[in-house]
């Protein structure tokens, strides 16, 4: 078992007959939602059961909602049942080699419930294959368990807590590109810009050209140099909908700056209110 938020291809092969290991393939694309369950079908690591961003790690959008909801706590620990996930499982969650964003998110909802023995693939699927891994093609049929619902809700804030949140001092950090941090371009949701008062770390400046995370004093100083001295726990996370928030704040945790939290709604929740402000630039 490892408490790493991280793990390598080849010791995850040496652990693919331990019962106790669960992988979990996180594939998706926002363009075509199909694409990932296609994909796992078409090759995937061996025993890997297949996670849906929008059927499996995320609620029914509301009109009050972002685009990803958090998941009722019932159904994903249903879902976690249906993985054959117990609370002492060591989950491995993977994705694609250039983002990680929904197996960033698998990974911060079984942090959500306690479920510290959580990680994701480093490097993705193209890291398994590069280290002239095996795909299967089977459909694993694991033995369902219970799993209690146990959340975590002081892991994460909803858009009401936000404003006071930031009155307070607390540092709100944007992990959407830069341009649509600006408001220069919006390809998703109806209103460009940013929350007043957030800062934008783009998350794929966490990776290095392989697609694996950067080394842990790497990350220190990318995040030091937008948090100002802020203490980790004083961190909230956003994006366009909640998912690739997780990705900064998993490399928080690989940096060792634990304790911030999620802005589960982010952009696309915060601008269904009209009265709510936006910022543009810089």
């Amino acid at each position: 078992m490892t408490a790493s938020p991280l793990v390598d291809a080849r010791t995850l092969a040496a652990h693919l007959d331990d019962a106790a290991w669960v992988v979990v393939d996180c594939r998706f694309s926002l363009a075509d939602p199909a694409a990932g369950r296609r994909d796992w079908a078409a090759g995937h690591i061996p025993g890997a059961r297949y996670a849906h961003l929008d059927e499996d790690l995320s609620g029914p959008v509301r009109a009050d909602s972002g685009r990803h909801p958090l998941p009722d706590p019932a159904a994903f620990a249903a879902c976690l049942g249906r993985f054959g996930i117990t609370p002492d499982s060591q989950v491995i969650a993977y994705d694609t080699a250039g983002g990680a964003m929904a197996a960033a998110r698998l990974w911060w909802l079984l942090r959500w419930f306690g479920h510290a023995r959580a990680a994701v693939l480093d490097g993705g699927l193209a890291a398994w294959l590069r280290a002239g891994l095996p795909l299967a093609t089977d459909t694993p049929a694991p033995q369902p368990t219970v799993y209690p619902p146990t959340p975590d809700d002081h892991a994460w804030l909803p858009s009401a807590c936000v404003p006071a949140a930031l009155a307070l001092g607390e540092r709100l950090v944007d992990a959407r590109a830069a341009a649509r941090f600006r408001g220069e371009v919006e390809p998703i949701d109806p209103v460009a810009g940013h929350i007043p008062g957030a800062v934008n770390l783009p998350h794929d400046g966490n990776l290095d050209a392989d697609g694996r995370f950067l080394p842990p004093e790497r990350l220190r100083e990318r995040f030091a140099a937008v948090l100002g001295g802020a203490a980790p726990a004083t961190v909230i996370h956003s994006c366009g909908s909640g998912v690739t928030a997780c990705h900064n704040l998993l490399a928080m945790e690989i940096a060792g700056l634990h304790g911030s939290r999620l802005y589960a709604g982010s952009w696309s929740e915060w601008v269904r209110d009209p009265a709510r402000p936006v910022a543009t630039g810089g």
